[in-house]
Parts: C-alpha cells; sequence; structure tokens
C-alpha cells in the first residue's frame, strides 16, 4: 500500500515511472523498509525538481551499501607476522640446539629421499636398505655383496650369510621401489624394473609420507622446547607467550624449508619423461 502511494505520488511530480525504476524501489524497499519510507515520503510530499529526487534517491542507495566489511577483513588478514629475537630467546631457551635438532630432522628427510625415492634402483639404494636379521637390524651391504651385472640386473651374493636370504628378501619386496627379487641358491638377481607412471606415482606418494614424518619430527622438537619454557621459573606471562610464539615461528620455518624440498622431489618424481 505505501510503495502504491509513492508510485502515484511520483507520477504527479515527475510523470511516468519505467519499470526499472520500479524494479529499483521494490529491491531497496526490501533491503530496509524504515529507512527507505522515510527518505521517499520527503521526496513524494516536496515539490522539488526531478534532478534533485534523483539525486536523493541516489545517496539513499549509497547508504545502504555502506555495510559490506570485506575490505577492512581483508587489511586484517596481513596481520599477526611474528619477529624473532634471538638475544631475548638465548636468554630462555638454547637457540643454537634447537636450530640443530630442526635441521637434523631436515637432513634426513633430504637422505631419505636421496635413497629410497630414485626413479632408477641404483646400488647405493639397495646396499642400504634396512635387514632385520636376528632380532637386529643390518643393512644388507652388511650381509652380502652386491654388484650391477648390466644395466638391467643387479647381483646380491648372500654365501657369506644364507640364513639372512629370507629376510632379504622381505626387505627388497617392501622396499617401495617396485624390485621384484628372483632368488637362485644363495643368489639373487634384481630386474631393474622399467619406470612407470603408476611407479612414478607411488614414489610421490612415499615422498608425502616421508615429508609429513618430517614435519611431525620438527613439530616434537618445538614441543619439546615449548615445555621448557612452561616449567622455567621467573618468567613473566607476556615473556613466556612471546618466546613460544617466536619458537613456533622458527618451526614453521624449518616445516618450509622441508615442503620446498618435498614439492621439488614430487616435480623430479612425476613431472620428468
Amino acid at each position: 500500500m505505501f510503495v502504491s502511494k509513492i508510485f502515484q505520488n511520483w507520477r504527479t511530480l515527475i510523470g511516468p515511472i519505467s519499470s526499472n525504476t520500479i524494479r529499483s524501489f521494490r529491491s531497496t524497499f526490501n533491503c530496509d523498509a524504515n529507512i527507505l519510507k522515510r527518505n521517499l515520503t520527503t521526496i513524494c510530499e516536496t515539490r522539488y525538481k526531478p534532478s534533485n529526487i534523483c539525486k536523493t534517491s541516489s545517496q539513499l542507495v549509497h547508504i545502504t551499501r555502506n555495510y559490506a566489511k570485506g575490505k577492512d577483513k581483508k587489511k586484517e588478514k596481513g596481520k599477526g607476522k611474528v619477529e624473532v629475537n634471538e638475544t631475548q630467546l638465548s636468554e630462555v631457551i638454547n637457540v643454537s640446539s634447537m636450530k640443530s635438532q630442526m635441521q637434523n630432522v631436515i637432513e634426513h628427510l633430504k637422505d631419505d629421499f636421496i635413497k629410497n625415492l630414485s626413479l632408477r634402483s641404483t646400488t647405493g639404494s639397495i646396499e642400504l636398505l634396512p635387514v632385520k636379521f636376528e632380532e637386529k637390524e643390518h643393512t644388507l651391504q652388511e650381509l652380502a655383496q652386491i654388484v650391477r651385472k648390466n644395466p638391467k640386473t643387479l647381483v646380491i651374493n648372500m654365501s657369506i650369510f644364507p640364513q639372512a636370504i629370507p629376510a632379504a628378501l622381505k626387505a627388497i619386496e617392501t622396499s617401495g621401489m617396485n624390485l621384484n627379487p628372483q632368488q637362485d641358491g644363495t643368489t639373487i638377481y634384481i630386474p631393474i624394473p622399467k619406470v612407470t607412471k603408476e611407479h612414478r606415482e607411488n614414489l610421490a606418494k612415499n615422498a608425502k609420507q616421508l615429508f609429513t614424518k618430517c614435519k611431525d619430527g620438527i613439530r616434537d622438537v618445538q614441543i619439546k622446547h615449548v615445555k621448557q619454557v612452561k616449567r622455567k621459573e621467573g618468567l613473566s606471562q607476556d615473556l613466556a607467550r612471546s618466546v613460544e610464539a617466536q619458537i613456533i615461528a622458527i618451526a614453521d620455518g624449518f616445516i618450509s624449508e622441508g615442503e620446498k624440498i618435498y614439492e621439488a622431489k614430487k616435480e623430479e618424481l612425476i613431472g620428468k619423461d
């Protein structure tokens, strides 16, 4: 009823109303009826020029758009970066020791990638395979002589420890290198498989698992040092929180380094033809 009355007054002041104008007013009316009612009543009851009326209604619509806060959220998004003050940290924890432990985890990741994630099964990766024998863990090269007969075949001589053959076969088959060993007496032959897409994808999955293990290792070091801070006596709450935040920031940096190594390895494994 209110909208119909407005349209009647509008026709008296200005003339015919276009369908676009009607849709515009109905849309605005649905957004905020009280504000629209006050403003449009003033417009219709006062005999201003049409240009002034349009200007007033434009300002009204502009006001209703001021509720968006998306820009404010974008401004707040970049906040929260932690500044690492090693001088302050060193007064509470052994910073060099913590960093060394985290770096060791990164180096272990690199070694795992070299030993276990080669597109081609190298003699070196086979030599370092862990074999559980007589309740102890040995490398395969400690139990056998390993030679490359030709580019497509590795030969493992188990004559020194023939009783370790079953354990060696199991270690080779479960190595994740897509190997299918064949036993002939005390000798094991390993055909070097052709690199397939499926093999590449399996290696990439193994790489992700190793990176996850690396990330967990770094977090373990982080948690250990955060606990040390919490147990330390005489620290103010503000200082303790600041140190904890800095420890987490340092750990995040090492994890980011590990992730870059993983991404590079993943590209190497899947990206090559």
